[in-house]
């Protein structure tokens, strides 16, 4: 009987399988780290073949674990977005190295376009800006860039894809598709689009053969190659970690709003079946797609949460683990006057300023290490705290924070949000919300609980069991300055 689901969770600095089973336990986890390439400042780059064999490894380790793929009704597949993977459709193998999410090497580009007076328009039609963050620009740049690339695109032998279609290509043997949440993030897809707009590409000069079939976030998108494993395994859900970690969240409803902090920190709210406008410079993103049926989410997204608490442990040798940071932070009384601006990768939303650099003020002979631990944690609620301003600008205002990443189960910095935002901060039990948010559309699929998927079900899934057992009764629950006690003053902050 296949009562398991195989999750394989690509993620910027590590991948992962996990094994969901039908009452949403995990039965088995293995992980690998990830090498970061980054060959000049603001270039960050992947070795996509290492993602593939790590990935890949992961996923049989955990099958072997959890007794072999005859156990499993289906993969679902999650994935650090934007990053670009090409390759040749004949030998199946990387022609450069990917260009992650992070890298900021196309900026230039992006200001000849919007000195073109381009940036409206595609705004219009992607719910995206033109920054480097997003994945066309990086195409442009490898065909631009690359040899074997421009060969490959010539001889009508390319393929481009973000990590989820790099994963489905190999697993598969040779599909070539990438889901509806993956595929609004590349300036290439108009967000009331089918299929890849040929304008769009001809905008960008992407070669529209080179790039993937568009599908839906949960159904059949082929099944493993012959001896790849020990029983051939389906393919059945497909989507962007920060959607995946929307719908493990439970954030099932126009209004309910999720924040995601790993590397960096992001922020969705679900909108509903109206296509997201914004003002304020936040994105419109695709958040699930069900039987051609989408659902869209409000996208707030600051590209430096965890990743710098990892530069202060890695880089400055200020920790030695990111668990000190909270008796550090809860240590002082503030800041001591210390200010961390986190433009380690540029500035995302709402500021959008990608030669933005890293600023550290207001040192004496009095800051400790204790100081610069609670700047940096203060440092990610107060670029929260500017994204919930342009989303109630915007009319979509939180009422309450859902919370998860690793950098979530920061008890010190939970509850400086919560003061900070004046909102409520939910922590689940189950802090792995990406991975079950692939497990979750992957089931769907594969007839769960529920009739094979169509959009209207969404809405309907408060009865689903894992959001149920995992959700219903929240691990944390931080409560806002007052909420408790009216009037209560805010902790003090070094301010940004």
């Amino acid at each position: 009987m296949t009562d398991l689901i195989l999750v394989l969770d690509a993620g910027t600095t590590s991948t992962r399988a996990m094994a969901f089973a039908r009452d949403g336990a995990v039965r088995a986890v293995a992980q690998r780290e990830i090498a970061q390439h980054y060959p000049r400042p603001g270039w960050v780059e992947h070795d996509a073949q290492e993602i593939w064999q790590a990935t890949f490894a992961c996923g049989r380790e955990v099958l072997s674990a959890a007794g072999g793929a005859g156990g499993f009704a289906g993969i679902g597949i999650t994935n650090q977005r934007e990053t670009v993977v090409a390759w040749d459709k004949g030998s199946g193998e990387p022609l450069a190295r990917a260009l992650v999410w992070q890298d900021r090497r196309t900026a230039e580009f992006c200001d000849t376009l919007r000195a073109a007076g381009h940036e409206p328009e595609v705004q219009r039609r992607t719910g995206l800006l033109l920054d480097p963050y997003f994945s066309a620009t990086k195409m442009r740049w490898l065909l631009d860039n690359s040899g074997e690339v421009t060969t490959a695109a010539r001889a009508g032998t390319l393929a481009f894809g973000t990590v989820e279609s790099w994963l489905v290509w190999k697993l598969t043997g040779g599909a070539h598709m990438t889901d509806a949440s993956n595929a609004s993030r590349t300036l290439l897809l108009a967000l009331d689009g089918a299929q890849f707009d040929p304008g769009l590409c001809e905008l960008f000069g992407v070669p529209r053969a080179a790039l993937p079939e568009v599908v839906d976030c949960a159904g059949e998108f082929g099944v493993t190659a012959p001896g790849l494993l020990d029983a051939p395994l389906a393919i059945r859900g497909l989507a962007g970690d920060q959607q995946a970690a929307t719908v493990g969240q439970g954030c099932l409803r126009a209004g309910e709003v999720k924040s995601t902090y790993g590397t960096g920190a992001f922020v969705l709210a679900n909108r509903g079946e109206a296509l997201p406008r914004s003002a304020h410079r936040l994105l419109g993103t695709v958040l699930t797609q069900l039987g051609g049926q989408r659902t869209y989410a409000l996208e707030g997204s600051v590209f430096v949460a965890g990743s710098l608490i990892k530069w202060l442990r890695d880089g400055l040798g200020v920790i030695a683990s990111a668990a000190e940071t909270a008796a550090l932070a809860a240590s002082v009384p503030d800041t001591g006057g210390v200010v961390l601006v986190p433009a380690l990768s540029g500035l995302g939303a709402p500021h959008w300023r990608p030669e933005a650099r890293a600023a550290l003020t207001g040192m004496s002979f009095a800051t400790t290490r204790a100081h610069l631990a609670r700047a940096a944690l203060e440092a990610t609620a107060n670029s929260t705290r500017d994204l919930m301003e342009a989303f109630a600008a915007d009319g979509a205002p939180w009422q309450a924070l859902r919370i998860d990443g690793g950098m979530s189960a920061n008890d010190w910095l939970a509850q400086d949000l919560a003061d900070v935002l004046e909102v409520p901060v939910e922590r689940p039990a189950m802090v792995e919300t990406t991975a079950l948010g692939a497990a979750m559309l992957a089931a769907l699929a594969s007839g769960w609980f529920c009739d094979r998927p169509r959009s209207r079900e969404w809405s309907q899934w408060s009865h689903w069991p894992w959001l149920g057992s995992r959700f219903a009764e929240r691990s944390a629950r931080y409560r806002a300055a007052g909420e408790s006690n009216e009037g209560a003053p805010r902790p003090a902050r070094g301010g940004t």
